[in-house]
Parts: C-alpha cells; sequence; structure tokens
C-alpha cells in the first residue's frame, strides 16, 4: 500500500521549509503549505521535509 503526505493546516506555521526542501512535492497556497503532487518526489526526500517540520504538521496517510 503506497503511502501519500497530508498537512494539516491547523498545524502549518507557513515557514516554506517543506517547499525549499521537496518543491516538487510541496507548495504554499497563501500562508500555509499544500501538497501539489505527492508523487513528485521519492519517499526518502518526502519524508526528510517530514521530519524537518518544525510544528510537525506534514505525515503519512496510507492511499
Amino acid at each position: 500500500m503506497a503511502r501519500i503526505p497530508s498537512i494539516d493546516p491547523d498545524l502549518c506555521t507557513g515557514c516554506e521549509l517543506c517547499v525549499e526542501t521537496v518543491p516538487d512535492v510541496f507548495q504554499m497556497e497563501g500562508d500555509v503549505a499544500a501538497i501539489s503532487d505527492p508523487a513528485g518526489a521519492t519517499e526518502e526526500e518526502i519524508q526528510e521535509a517530514i521530519d524537518n517540520c518544525p510544528v510537525e504538521a506534514i505525515t503519512w496517510q496510507d492511499e
């Protein structure tokens, strides 16, 4: 079963770290990050963004 990244907009502070880390997956929508292409990078690259999110707003969901 594939995993896809998910962002909790209520937790996101808009620091843009995920967008800088994996721009093919994350983009800014206003003041918060959003998923633009969940398959735009490897799970390892997405996991790096998850691990570095200062407010733990990004998680994995099963597809």
